[in-house]
């Protein structure tokens, strides 16, 4: 039997969000019922929904420009897709998945907690325009080099990849530059968000997109 999420929303959902609070907490509760009935969220994640997940994702806005059209890449249950389309409402949020059952859940998920700002886009990124959106995001999709190939193509020139990576990443970063550089990477750099908020901050690397070859490497931590 799964183990419940927290009925209490964490003090420090309501400190940060208080305006998505209430559909914070009924997103938190879809993953603990439904999300692990069809098997997108492992059951042993359900107690740490909102330390692993949702926080974890929701701290990622801090680095989306306002306004901005954001592409969430193997979007899964909605991470952090729907996270940001829940703390950001000035945002347009497209789930991209390409597994008919993963985006059942995700327009009923959007459709339950009333979501206006987010669309749920059946395919994968290979199959999306190019230079379509301000912002792509993603979370433990595939090698950050792997990963620059599909969404850098989908950014404006200048806009943002934001990729949320683990703590190898610094490794990730340094056997992926050649690849950066090939895709006209102009900038990247590493973030720790939430460092003094989080028990685990949250790692991201963001990319600006650009057509010029040669990209720079800034290895800053912003928070």
């Amino acid at each position: 039997m799964t183990e419940p999420v927290s009925r209490e929303t964490p003090p420090l959902v309501e400190k940060l969000y208080p305006r998505a609070a209430v559909r914070l907490a009924a997103y938190a509760e879809l993953l603990a019922t439904e999300g692990t009935l069809r098997g997108l969220i492992g059951p042993r994640e359900v107690p740490r929904l909102w330390d692993r997940h949702l926080l974890n994702c929701a701290v990622l806005e801090r680095l989306v420009p306002e306004e901005s059209t954001v592409a969430d890449i193997g979007t899964g249950a909605g991470l952090p897709g729907i996270v940001l389309a829940l703390v950001r409402p000035d945002l347009h949020v497209s789930l991209v998945e390409p597994l008919l059952r993963r985006t059942t859940f995700l327009q009923e998920a959007v459709e339950s907690l009333g979501l206006e700002n987010a669309t749920v886009v059946r395919a994968r990124a290979e199959e999306l325009p190019p230079a379509s959106y301000d912002v792509v995001t993603s979370r433990a999709v595939a090698p950050l080099g792997k990963l620059a190939g599909w969404c850098l193509p989908l950014c404006v020139e200048g806009g943002l990849m934001l990729a949320m990576k683990g703590s190898s990443v610094e490794e990730e970063l340094d056997a992926s530059e050649r690849e950066l550089e090939a895709l006209g990477a102009e900038l990247w750099h590493i973030h720790q968000l939430g460092v003094d908020e989080l028990a685990q901050p949250t790692t991201v690397v963001s990319i600006v997109a650009g057509r010029a070859a040669g990209g720079s490497r800034h290895g800053r931590r912003g928070r």
